[in-house]
């Protein structure tokens, strides 16, 4: 008998035990939350294609030997490159003096900058914009 109240004894204390101990309750489970991704933002659009460039191709004007003056049907030939630069108001255009490989490099140099001068001086007196030139 003895034994048998040991033993209700040992089972009442762990029936005690055990309802003191609290129950920690289950965290709930909780979803993620449904993420839906946003579409890509659309391409943006093709840049505008370049303006079209056009070549005008103006008659060239030729100089004397070692000379930077402009010759009468040089003046022809300015005019008539005039005409052609205002039918195209947009046009802008670049003066080049040239020499042939006589002479030294500075020479030549300073001679084509003055051909160039005299050509683009005379453009400016007979009306041509010098911004554009």
């Amino acid at each position: 008998m003895r034994k048998a109240f040991v033993l209700f004894m040992g089972l009442l204390v762990a029936i005690l035990i055990a309802g003191c101990c609290e129950m920690a309750p289950e965290p709930p489970v909780v979803q993620p939350p449904v993420v839906t991704p946003e579409p890509p933002p659309p391409p943006p659009p093709p840049p505008p294609p370049p303006p079209e460039v056009k070549e005008i191709i103006l008659e060239p004007i030729y100089f004397d030997y070692n000379k930077f003056d402009l010759r009468p049907s040089d003046v022809v030939i300015l005019k008539r490159n005039l005409a052609v630069l205002d039918q195209n108001p947009g046009a802008v255009i670049r003066v080049e003096g040239n020499c042939d490989e006589r002479g030294t490099v500075e020479y030549n140099l300073a001679l084509g900058e003055k051909r160039a001068k005299a050509a683009m001086d005379h453009r400016v007196k007979m009306g041509d914009d010098t911004r554009r030139l």
